[in-house]
């Protein structure tokens, strides 16, 4: 009955109608990002695996309820993106609806467009995160290896001046900030548990009211000429993030008994397969890692940062963490200062790596001390523990690729300090160690410092 034709992006380029009508009449524009979320989840499916794809599909448009039979398949011209055909169309007046069928679906559309999702606690803390937007990788990462914090943390409130605790009907719907993005988003609370009791969990979706194709427009960076020899990072992550994100959460919604009363060993289950999960993106990130800083063309963007906020930011969003293990993180005090040349990011990832080392191997009830140093044209983070040391020998192999020294079963992929010391070397700096067996390591980070004063 009609066509249309997507891009790279999930954008409708162009439609026939009632395709384009549909489109219109959902809250999208044409060219625009596709509004229908089941044709959505049918054109992204096809793009993503390469082969055609037949369902038949239901929209609302205010109006009508249709249902219709789509074909989706990558573009004939070789283009990324795919092309459209309908084969059937039925159109029915809307039956009429209550308040609680209205806001079911109204929280089915929001499921189909959020670009972030996460699990929360009974206290809105972070149990797990899910992302699809390039755009909010950061934030992503950053909630990540903040689990346990409460989410306003990573999403400050826009409309507010008032901090958590606060009711979580008075945060549905929130304005929130997200630093770097141009476009204004709000987030969507939905209680887990038992209606007439208090929510045992949250499902927190981050929805934007303006659509991807609103940053389309800008100039895409500049193509990395290893994109195309990236298999982890450019091909595999991508699509094996997202099914593995959503295990996670599952299991973490099963372990924390979202769903409803559980026996504790299912639990238990449930949090293993949480933790293997977590341990599986953990590697793909690393993959992913090394792939970008083995590129022939990796360099980074250095700039004036402040080394002791960097390390203060890395042990706060690891002290949950550390608790846990009643491990105390001595961070530099807020009143410490030692500018440095260095790409922020890529120092807070080295950071984040050599402080949740030191826990993860520290014994409980120990100390973790993150120090700073200046001399002359170096800067310098020490993150020093009480862990069982290196020996001369395992000092000489602790940076190696995939070297674990002979541990296993702590779900680490011995890649960690091996990035950490190629991206510190390619901002002009370097990452030793220093240890003696049974007394501690100390591990210094040293880049390039500021003294433009």
């Amino acid at each position: 009955m009609a066509q249309a034709m997507s891009d790279a992006e999930d954008r409708l380029l162009c439609a026939d109608e009632p395709i384009a009508g549909l489109q219109r009449r959902c809250g999208g524009d044409l060219p625009g990002t596709i509004a229908v979320p089941e044709l959505l989840e049918l054109v992204r499916k096809a793009r993503r695996y390469g082969f055609k794809l037949a369902r038949a599909i239901a929209a609302h448009d205010g109006d009508e309820a249709i249902t219709a039979w789509i074909e989706v398949q990558p573009r004939p011209d070789g283009e990324p993106g795919c092309e459209i055909v309908l084969r059937n169309w039925r159109a029915a007046p809307l039956p009429a609806e209550d308040e609680a069928e209205a806001q079911a679906r109204r929280t089915a559309i929001d499921h189909h467009v959020a670009e972030l999702s996460a699990r929360l606690d009974a206290g809105q803390r972070l149990l797990a995160v899910t992302c699809e937007s390039a755009e909010l990788a950061s934030l992503a990462t950053a909630m990540e290896a903040g689990l346990g914090h409460v989410w306003t943390d990573f999403l400050p409130l826009a409309d507010t001046t008032h901090h958590q605790p606060l009711h979580w009907r008075l945060l549905d719907g929130a304005r929130v900030a997200i630093e770097g993005s141009a476009r204004d988003w709000r987030v969507a609370l939905i209680p887990q548990g038992h209606p007439g009791f208090d929510p045992a969990g949250f499902e927190l979706l981050l929805l934007s009211d303006a659509p991807a194709s609103a940053i389309a427009a800008q100039p895409a960076p500049a193509r990395d000429p290893d994109l195309d020899q990236r298999l982890v990072g450019q091909d595999l992550a991508p699509i094996l993030r997202q099914p593995i994100a959503r295990i996670i959460a599952n299991a973490e919604t099963i372990r924390t008994r979202l769903a409803g009363p559980l026996n504790d060993a299912y639990a238990e289950y449930a949090g293993e397969i949480a933790n293997a999960g977590k341990l599986l993106l953990d590697l793909l990130d690393d993959l992913s890692d090394l792939e970008v800083v083995e590129s022939a063309h990796f360099h980074t963007a250095p700039d004036r940062i402040d080394l002791a906020d960097v390390a203060r930011q890395a042990a706060g969003i690891l002290g949950v963490r550390a608790r846990e293990k009643a491990i105390r993180i001595e961070a530099p005090q807020p009143d410490e200062t030692l500018p440095a040349i260095a790409e922020f990011r890529r120092v807070l990832q080295i950071l984040l790596n050599l402080v949740g080392n030191a826990i993860r191997y520290a014994p409980e009830g120990s100390r973790i001390w993150v120090r700073l140093e200046g001399a002359g044209d170096r800067a310098r983070v020490i993150v020093a523990d009480q862990g069982p040391g290196l020996s001369e020998a395992e000092q000489a192999m602790v940076f190696e690729k995939f070297e674990r020294l002979g541990r296993s079963g702590d779900g680490g992929s011995g890649l960690g300090l091996y990035i950490s010391r190629s991206l510190a070397r390619a901002m002009g700096g370097d990452l030793t160690v220093e240890s003696a067996k049974g007394h501690g390591a100390r591990f210094i980070l040293d880049v390039p410092a500021d003294r433009a004063d």
